[in-house]
């Protein structure tokens, strides 16, 4: 009982910090072959673990599609949304370029996470990579040549543009509109139920994600070769999460930031767990809807789109990375590169999906735009897991940022629950009785 009245944020505090000492306590033994590495951490905890995962994202399509075609059909004014999408585009790749920007500036001129290494350059053209796509192309695939495809792929971006284009014909549509419309909601809170069930296995989830990343670790002298960068970036990180982002919602929002801190604490713990955008969209949904009061109008919205292309924790990563590389190799960088970083970044980001690792193929298109040896990234991937999880955070939180300042702008923000410390923590219990 005493577990329980935790609630939820409280259970699964629990679950990644048991689960981080039962994978600590393992590692020593997870051998290629051992008993420990069959049993555990490729056995029992990668099948629990990628269980709650799956189970995660089996909901995230549905999830998108239904939550953005109800909350488009029911703008009054569907010329509304051209507003709310540019407000929205328009907020996730300011912070985007601010969080890359000031990166590279702490990294370049500050730290100087890589000075006195002195690695000798790879060989030219050892290693190949894809181009960072233009944004012509960008634009050209967000209309989806077949929807199907689209939902079966997981591509977030078709799929939001196809919900869009659906939910404003069903606003228009007028009788028929409205009677699919009622079948929609239906379906919406039948989704949402099931999102609900699953939280409640989400503890135990946790722990077996955590407990497999601290079983597989590397072993300590790499994070103590790499600890300069490694704080750099999770020091950036924080930074622009606990302070970047409060002071924008301050000045934009003109609400109480300490107030969101602490109703996004559940949702950034759930977020670093699992390490993947996208996965956390129905818990980003319910926590911007019910904890900060955001209409489902808004955040139906803008929590999608922004698990699409608001990657500002990415951003950070591979700013402070590309400054690495190129130092440890002895490069220097001129403003122009500098410039195609940050532009390449930001751009980047848009229709890259939020799923774990993603970072580092993003990384990968940065470094080939600015001729350094994309086998640098090798130098960091041992410490990068860790860091994933703490940039997915720094994501999810920027979504709902930009869902209050938008919520706010549009008078779509109810500040009785947004000013509520207690608003929205029964749900879950509530859903059990029901």
């Amino acid at each position: 009982m005493s577990i329980r009245k935790l609630g939820l944020t409280g259970r699964i505090l629990i679950g990644m910090i048991a689960g981080g000492v039962v994978g600590a306590i393992l590692n020593p033994w997870n051998i290629d072959g051992s008993m420990v590495n069959f049993l555990f951490i490729d056995g029992i905890f990668r099948v629990l673990g990628e269980f709650f995962i799956t189970s995660l994202m089996m909901l995230v399509v549905p999830l998108v599609f239904f939550s953005l075609v109800v909350g488009t059909c029911s703008l009054s004014d569907p010329a509304s949304l051209g507003r709310l999408g540019g407000k929205a585009i328009s907020l996730y790749l300011a912070t985007t370029a601010i969080a890359i920007s000031f990166a590279l500036f702490i990294a370049g001129l500050i730290v100087k996470p890589g000075n006195g290494v002195g690695l000798e350059p790879p060989t030219e053209g050892a290693f190949d990579t894809s181009e960072a796509p233009s944004f012509v192309d960008v634009l050209v695939n967000m209309v989806p040549r077949n929807p199907i495809d689209a939902m079966a792929e997981g591509n977030m971006l078709q799929i939001i543009v196809f919900a869009l284009l659906f939910g404003i014909a069903m606003a228009l549509a007028g009788k028929p509109g409205e009677r699919l419309k009622v079948v929609f909601d239906d379906v919406n809170e039948i989704i949402m139920k099931l999102v609900m069930l699953l939280m409640h296995v989400a503890p135990y989830g946790v722990f077996a994600l955590m407990a497999r990343v601290f079983g597989d670790l590397a072993g300590g002298e790499i994070l103590v070769g790499l600890a300069k960068y490694f704080f750099t970036v999770l020091g950036l990180l924080l930074f622009h999460g606990f302070i970047v982002y409060p002071t924008l919602l301050s000045i934009l929002a003109r609400v109480n930031p300490l107030m969101f801190i602490r109703k996004m604490a559940g949702t950034q713990v759930f977020a670093f767990s699992i390490s993947s955008s996208n996965a956390t969209i129905p818990v980003t949904l319910r926590t911007v809807r019910q904890r900060l009061g955001v209409d489902n109008t808004v955040s139906s919205f803008t929590v999608p789109l922004g698990a699409t292309i608001n990657m500002d924790g990415t951003a950070i990563m591979q700013g402070v990375a590309t400054v690495f590389i190129a130092q440890i190799y002895g490069i220097d960088l001129s403003i122009a590169d500098y410039l195609m970083v940050v532009a390449t970044a930001t751009l980047a980001s848009i229709g890259t999906a939020g799923v774990p690792g993603v970072g580092l193929i993003m990384l990968a298109m940065v470094l080939n735009q600015v001729g350094l040896p994309v086998e640098g990234i090798a130098l960091i991937i041992g410490v990068d897991r860790l860091l994933d999880m703490t940039r997915t955070a720094v994501n999810i939180t920027g979504d709902a940022m930009v869902s209050t300042v938008i919520g706010k702008s549009e008078g779509k923000l109810d500040e009785t629950i947004y000013n509520d410390p207690e608003a929205g923590l029964n749900v879950v219990a509530e859903e059990k009785s029901a």
